[in-house]
């Protein structure tokens, strides 16, 4: 994790590694916590990466983590930005606003496609690849 980072948002790659138990997931949730950082995760995100239960890693992985709403204004915001980015993937765009408007870095399996939405929209997005 970039050090100085207060903020980390995951994304749905990050929380099904942590299903799965991946060893560096867990080791990044470690240091995260040592370091104090506030851990994001958008609403449509759990729902993505929720298959039913019961789901102890992602259960306990949760523990701590903010889930972030959704709004009208996020999901106006998440729509232009993938139109801009040429893209159709909802939840990348609500990713990639929401970790904007925090000033969070993302934890994601998708930096590329992340990473064209928020060019997109010329912003500035940190990402750590899972």
């Amino acid at each position: 994790m970039p050090p100085g980072d207060g903020r980390l948002l995951l994304d749905t790659g990050a929380l099904l590694a942590a299903e799965r138990g991946d060893r560096r997931m867990w080791l990044l949730r470690k240091r995260a916590l040592q370091r104090g950082v506030q851990r994001f995760v958008p609403v449509v995100v759990l729902a993505q990466a929720w298959g039913g239960g019961p789901q102890r890693n992602l259960s306990r992985f949760l523990e701590g983590c903010r889930v972030v709403p959704g709004s009208q204004e996020l999901a106006r915001a998440a729509g232009a930005a993938i139109a801009r980015a040429g893209t159709s993937d909802v939840v990348d765009g609500l990713v990639v606003v929401t970790a904007l408007r925090l000033g969070a870095a993302v934890m994601t399996s998708d930096p590329d496609d992340l990473g064209r939405i928020a060019d997109a929209v010329d912003g500035q997005l940190r990402m750590i690849a899972v």
